[in-house]
């Protein structure tokens, strides 16, 4: 994944809002009207985040005859775990070296 696509991701994740949002669209497609329901927030202010999440790639749009629907896009999520499974990899070996360090402290005889 290019650098700038994993920025557009992470900047849309950042928000709670737009989590919630994509979370919404994991069980199915859905109108801006139904996006807005669980919300204390206009249709145009879910609108505005239906636009990040649809220029990081996370969300696409369709129309069904006059409703316009909101569809979930997994693959930059995907992506982005990828990229973040590298840090992992790191915290799981610095882990390991902490239980070495800590099982030779415990053998070593108390002064």
């Amino acid at each position: 994944m290019r650098t700038a696509d994993l920025d557009l991701v992470f900047g849309a994740l950042a928000d709670p809002t737009r989590r919630a949002i994509l979370a919404r669209l994991a069980s199915g497609d859905a109108s801006v009207s139904e996006l807005v329901e669980p919300f204390s927030i206009s249709q145009p202010a879910v609108s505005r985040h239906l636009k990040v999440l649809e220029r990081a790639g996370l969300v696409s749009r369709s129309r069904r005859a006059t409703v316009r629907l909101s569809h979930l896009e997994a693959a930059p999520l995907l992506e982005a775990t990828a990229w973040l499974a590298g840090y992992r990899e790191f915290w799981d070996e610095s882990f390991d070296r902490l239980d070495d360090l800590l099982a030779i402290l415990q053998r070593e005889p108390q002064a």
